[in-house]
């Protein structure tokens, strides 16, 4: 991944790649349990189950560079992925 090979290694004083990940990865999982309160509890813990094995693969994807500081660019791909991630949820939850 071509884009990620310029994440900078110093402090930037602000969040590293894996901050990021986790924050939206959280973000985007608190939105789908909001918008979908009837979900039962097996259902949820899917979820958030499907959501940590995301986490793991972008860790393993971008292991080299995890704890680097990310560029704009870098933080609207992932963005971007992360948002298209919680549209495959949307729509399994909807087929549910």
């Amino acid at each position: 991944m071509a884009l990620f090979e310029s994440a900078q290694k110093e402090h930037s004083g602000e969040q590293t790649i894996e901050d990021i990940v986790m924050d939206l990865i959280a973000t985007h999982i608190m939105a789908v349990f909001e918008q979908n309160p009837e979900l039962e509890s097996d259902v949820r813990f899917q979820l958030l189950k499907d959501a940590d094995a995301v986490v793991a693969d972008l860790n393993e994807v971008l292991a080299g560079v995890w704890r680097y500081y990310p560029t704009n660019q870098q933080i609207r791909f992932l963005e971007e992925y992360i948002g298209l991630v919680k549209n495959l949820f949307d729509t399994a939850i909807s087929s549910y």
